[in-house]
């Protein structure tokens, strides 16, 4: 059997699963290491910062979410041109792509500097709370470009055949977070500005290792290169990668959302229990966003080869690994419920009941999002942008503000917990329209 695998390759499940465990275990760990913040903020800084960080993160989201629209959308373009046989065009494009994302860094981390204090101020920051905010989140905006930079390498490293590698980067940066969290925050006490410093540093290391790599002569299938400007591979990735970043800003968007309704309803307890129903969801949803990185390349590829019948096994397994996936994590979670909330925010009785209850109604959504988040990757893969965005705007848009603003008005702060799971079914029934309804133009069925 072959040590590696290549994207032209037929996939079994075992081997599917061996190609995609890397970007899982990455998605995973950049989560979890996104979640140490969390847990030392809290635990050694108190609930108001901690809150704060909550209630500032989804800005910070917005800034760095450009990485993620170059990587997929680029990771599909880049796949399918290798398919075609144009591998000197691939690494063009690759190349713009990567130089295109560190000026947009820049320019993003410059604006999103002034603009800060102002938003959090809108979104109902004020006081200590509002100090905060502005405090972590400069920290945090100065890493922006090399974020940027560590989202579009995480699909690139798949698309290069070297998903294992990309793997080591992630756990690098991870590593440095976690290390320098517990160095900064509960050793020198450096509370807020010490969590921002960490993250700050690990984000630089995520950005700057993948830069060096594919700057020299290397074993995978890319490398930076002379390019030239190209307009029409510039758009093309925008269109592709679209609905991967309507689904970061949106996602941050309805974040925002949801913390109003809250500190609405309930106050900063709310935004509290929330942040740690966010942490978890992450790292849960992380292996659903991972194993769909995992597989666009592959399916880009097969699509540009014109390989229908192993689209079609791919689409069938994908449905099937996704389904296990959600069944497991619906019943982990709602039986970790408790134990969870006590890791974050066991000092207060009465947050923890709080956010155990959310957890108790919460962890029904796993059994829907997977199959939104690999409809709407199945579709980039393919090329299709427009149905690929459409799937993630209705889902982390619509669905859930329609969801967040109208149950409350029935169910109260129930009806805030309960809106995902109604916004995730909806996407997930979405998904399955367009996958039948599009068969016969891509034949995968």
């Amino acid at each position: 059997m072959k040590n590696t695998i290549q994207l032209s390759d037929h996939f079994g499940y075992k081997k599917l699963l061996r190609f995609t465990s890397s970007s899982i275990a990455m998605m995973i760990f950049i989560s979890i290491y996104g979640v140490v913040d969390g847990f030392f903020v809290s635990n050694y800084v108190g609930s108001t910062p901690f809150a704060a960080v909550n209630f500032i993160m989804p800005f910070l989201m917005i800034l760095g979410s450009l990485g993620f629209m170059f990587g997929t959308g680029g990771s599909a373009l880049i796949a399918k041109t290798m398919g075609e046989g144009k591998y000197e065009k691939a690494q063009r494009i690759f190349s713009l792509l990567i130089y295109t994302s560190i000026i947009c860094g820049i320019c993003i981390a410059v604006i999103g500097s002034i603009f800060l204090k102002p938003i959090a101020s809108i979104l109902g920051a004020e006081g200590n709370m509002l100090n905060n905010c502005v405090i972590y989140g400069r920290i945090i905006i100065i890493a922006v470009p090399f974020f940027i930079l560590q989202q579009a390498f995480q699909s690139f490293f798949i698309t290069a055949e070297k998903p294992v590698l990309g793997l080591a980067v992630t756990v690098s940066a991870g590593i440095t977070n976690i290390v320098l969290d517990a160095l900064f925050v509960a050793v020198f006490k450096w509370e807020l500005a010490g969590a921002a410093a960490a993250t700050t540093i690990s984000q630089v290391v995520g950005g700057i290792i993948p830069l060096l790599y594919f700057s020299r002569k290397n074993s995978s299938r890319l490398q930076l290169t002379k390019t030239n400007f190209d307009g029409h591979a510039i758009v093309r990735t925008c269109t592709n990668g679209s609905s991967e970043l309507m689904s970061n800003i949106s996602m941050s968007l309805v974040n925002m959302l949801y913390n109003v309704q809250l500190m609405k309803y309930i106050g900063e307890n709310g935004v509290s229990a929330f942040g740690v129903l966010m942490y978890v969801n992450l790292v849960f949803l992380a292996a659903f966003i991972g194993y769909s990185i995992g597989t666009a390349p592959i399916i880009g590829y097969h699509y540009g080869a014109k390989n229908h019948n192993e689209l079609k096994s791919l689409l069938k397994k994908s449905s099937f690994i996704i389904l296990v996936f959600a069944v497991i994590m619906f019943i982990t979670s709602l039986f970790l419920s408790g134990t969870l909330a006590k890791i974050f925010v066991g000092y207060d009785k009465e947050l923890c009941k709080l956010t155990e209850h959310a957890f108790s109604v919460f962890s029904f959504s796993f059994l829907f999002a997977g199959f939104a988040i690999f409809g709407s990757s199945f579709f980039t893969a393919l090329n299709d942008g427009l149905t690929s965005a459409l799937i993630s705007f209705l889902r982390t848009l619509v669905f859930q503000a329609a969801s967040v603003l109208i149950l409350p008005l029935i169910w109260q702060v129930d009806g805030i917990w309960a809106s995902m799971i109604v916004a995730e079914f909806m996407a997930a029934a979405l998904s399955v329209f367009f996958i039948i309804i599009k068969r016969k133009k891509y034949n995968y069925m």
